[in-house]
Parts: structure tokens; sequence; C-alpha cells
């Protein structure tokens, strides 16, 4: 005698063909070998006594009387007859079953989508109970939901897009009304009729703008997204074109354009002066020439485990760099590389001030000594106060959320490449808003012309 009954075999099978999960999920759920699942399947599938059944096809009173009596004789469920007779759905064996014993097996009729009459227009549902309504009310509330569910579901695709909201109403209502009455779309969305057919109309003009965001996009794509609105109307009005800046904020809102530096602000401690030297610059960062007050300072990298370093020193003149030095230690040779090529192209220049924060580096007897040689005066922030060297914290902060925040670099070789690139491009080709759109090296060119 067989360990598993027919019925249980055509249990399994069944679920097989009617689950689609697989016959590993299906063997599982059973408990029985997967092998064995496999051959029941082959040899139901082999020697089934019925083909399957094409959907919608109609059975003649006969063979349903055939496939209710195996269910009877053979003590089987309707899932289980349906799948041995290739039935697409179990749930008519079940009608089926009652006609035969109430002795009318007729041929089942298929249901019919509830329609609501084209006369019907959509009526918000009332607190009535349902059973005191007509039949036409109830139709009527029905397409109102139905009116309803379809303008939130376009509310819910419009809610990410930039658009006003007088605009986002009128193209809900644009679009859905062949399927509801436009009257009642109106009323839903609280659009006047004359505001629908002037945004609709609005919407079919051509865009006068579209000129402008072709620039705008190709010089925020090719400044690789560092500019904000101000920079981006800046180089535009450099290119000829005359336009306003809070026109090519709008026009950037829009299009989904944001700078992607984020801005930082930075609060600290207001120490003492330092014994070394005096604050001579007192937070005054502005120049009136070249070579007269210059910011210099050390900031760390850290990549691939390592850390690098990098030593600036800027003209507060026009905010160019000067000269600067990077090593993998923040050792004095790195301060003190740095002002020679700083100093060997100052010239005979007197009366320049150079300020720097407390620095350890900036302490050494050679470096004051230095100094002290070409006529430079030292100028020093205050104990744990970074403001008074501010200039040099901005263009720290900007190198790195221009430069080292948005790329990947795999060691400090490609580092320091892109800190050479990025700095020729900071003197040469990034324009600032206070030099009026220049480069620090346009503008102090400018000026010496």
């Amino acid at each position: 005698m067989s360990k598993y009954t027919e019925r249980f075999k055509l249990t399994a099978i069944a679920t097989y063909l009617e689950d689609n999960n697989g016959f590993r999920k299906v063997a599982q759920h059973f408990d029985i070998d997967v092998s064995l699942l496999r051959r029941w399947v082959a040899t139901h599938q082999a020697h089934s006594s019925v083909a399957p059944k094409p959907k919608n096809l109609r059975y003649s009173d006969d063979f349903k009387r055939q496939v209710v009596q195996h269910m009877r004789e053979h003590r089987l469920s309707m899932r289980q007859t349906a799948a041995y007779f290739g039935l697409g759905q179990s749930s008519r064996i079940g009608i089926w079953e009652q006609q035969y014993y109430s002795g009318h097996p007729t041929a089942e009729q298929p249901r019919k989508p509830t329609a609501v009459p084209k006369n019907i227009k959509p009526v918000k549902p009332t607190d009535t109970q349902d059973a005191d309504k007509p039949r036409e009310q109830l139709l009527a509330e029905l397409e109102y939901l139905r009116m309803e569910n379809a303008v939130l579901k376009e509310l819910k695709a419009l809610r990410e897009s930039k658009e006003r909201s007088q605009t986002k109403k009128a193209l809900i209502v644009a679009k859905l009304k062949d399927r509801f009455p436009l009257a009642c779309l109106l009323a839903l969305v609280g659009l006047a009729r004359s505001t629908f057919y002037y945004q609709v109309k609005s919407q079919q003009k051509p865009d006068k703008d579209a000129a402008l965001k072709e620039v705008v996009q190709r010089v925020y794509h090719q400044e690789k997204g560092l500019y904000g609105y101000r920079r981006v109307a800046l180089s535009i009005r450099r290119q000829g074109t005359m336009v306003n800046k809070k026109v090519v904020e709008r026009l950037m809102a829009g299009m989904g354009l944001q700078s992607v530096v984020r801005r930082k602000k930075y609060r600290s401690y207001r120490g003492t002066v330092g014994k070394i030297a005096a604050n001579l610059l007192e937070r005054n960062f502005i120049a009136q020439r070249p070579n007269q007050k210059w910011v210099t300072d050390v900031t760390e990298f850290k990549v691939a485990q390592q850390k690098f370093y990098l030593s600036p020193v800027m003209d507060l003149y026009n905010g160019e760099i000067v000269a600067y030095e990077t090593a993998s230690r923040p050792s004095y040779r790195l301060v003190g590389n740095m002002l020679d090529k700083a100093l060997d192209c100052l010239g005979d220049e007197p009366k320049l001030v150079i300020h720097s924060d407390q620095g350890w580096q900036y302490q050494q007897a050679q470096y004051r000594d230095t100094l002290k040689r070409h006529g430079v005066k030292q100028s020093m922030s205050r104990k744990g106060n970074c403001l008074d060297n501010a200039a040099m914290e901005s263009f720290f902060g900007t190198l790195k959320s221009e430069f080292f925040y948005l790329k990947r670099f795999e060691n400090v070789e490609d580092l320091k490449a892109g800190l050479d690139e990025y700095i020729r491009y900071y003197n040469e080709d990034r324009i600032k808003l206070k030099l009026g759109g220049l480069s620090p090296v346009e503008y102090r060119a400018q000026a010496a012309s």
C-alpha cells in the first residue's frame, strides 16, 4: 500500500499547479521530497483523463455532471477537482454542484461589472444609510468616490513637482475631464472654470525662458554643480547676456539645480592674544594693493588611512593662493618651504603683514627670523579663535566642499594631483562675487593694466 493517499497526492499537485510557487516551496510545505513531487506532477499531466480546458469556454451539461460526480465519488475538494480536469477556477465547480443537486444544470453566465449610466452625475455621499437610498443615488455617490480617488492619485503624482497649486489643479482636471464631468471636477478641486481655461491656454504657450534655461544648465554642469545662482548669473553676464540673479534663482529652482556645496558655520572660543606676535590684522581682511596682507594656515586630509597636509598662503587683495606646499607630515619643512616659495615671488615690496594662528610652526625661531630678514611683520590670532583667521578658514571650507568631499581618492598621490588642479582652477577660473565676477588672477591683471 502506498505511503501517501490519492487525495494527498492530488492536493499537492493542485497546490503546485495553482499557486506557481515552484517544486521546492510546495514540497517543503507538504514535507515531501522534491523529486517525488516532480514525479507526481509529471504522471498527472501525462495520464490526466481530461485535457486542460481553454478559458472562457462554455461547458456542456454532461461535462459539468461528470466533474461533479468525479468529485463526489473520489471525495475530492473543488480545488483538487479543478486541477484534475484542468479548470482555471475551482469556484465554478461549486456552482455546478448546486445546479446538479437542484436538478437544473444550466450553463453559467459570466458576471458583468456594474456600469454607471452616462446620465448620472457624481454626487457627494450623504450620511443617510445606504439601505434607504435609491439605486440612482448610490450609483451617483459611487461615481463621485471614483472621481475623488482619481484626483487624489493624480495629486500624489504631482506632489514632488515644482508647479504652483493652480497649475497642478489644472493639470489634474485636464487629465480626468474625459472620464468625469468637467463641472464636477472643477468643484472637487476648487478651481474656477475661467482659471482652468487660462491655465490650459498658458501651458500651450511656448516657454519664453527656454533659451536662458539651456544657458543656465550649461553653466551649472560646466562648473560641476559648484556654482549657486549668484555665480551662475555672473558667468552668464560675462558671456554678454544681461540677466538678473533672481531670474536665474527662479529658473534653477524650477529645474531642480542646486549647488552641491553645503554651507557651514563655525563658532569657537574667543581666547587671549598670543605672546609671540600681536594680532595686527584684527579681522580687517580688506587689502588696498597686492602683497599688503597675507594669511596662512595648515589643513589636514585623510585618504586610505593616511594623512596629508596642505599649507597655503593667500593674498587678501584678490584671494589668490600665492604659494602652497604639501607633505605627508606636519613638520616645519612643510611651512618653511611654503614661506620660501611665497617670499621668492614677493620682490622688494615693503609693508607686508602675514597672519596665522598660534600653531607651533609659526612660533619657531627659524620662521620668525625669515620674516624679519625680508621685512615682513608677523601677526597672530588669539588662542583658540579661528575667526581671527576667517579668510583662510573660508578657503579651506570652500576647498573641501567643492573638491575633497565630492570625490573619492584611492591614495595620497591622487589627492595631491587633484589639489594642484583645484588650486589652479581657484586662482585662474573660479569667479568670485566680491571681485565683480572675475577670478583672482583676472582681477589682479585688470588692476595692473
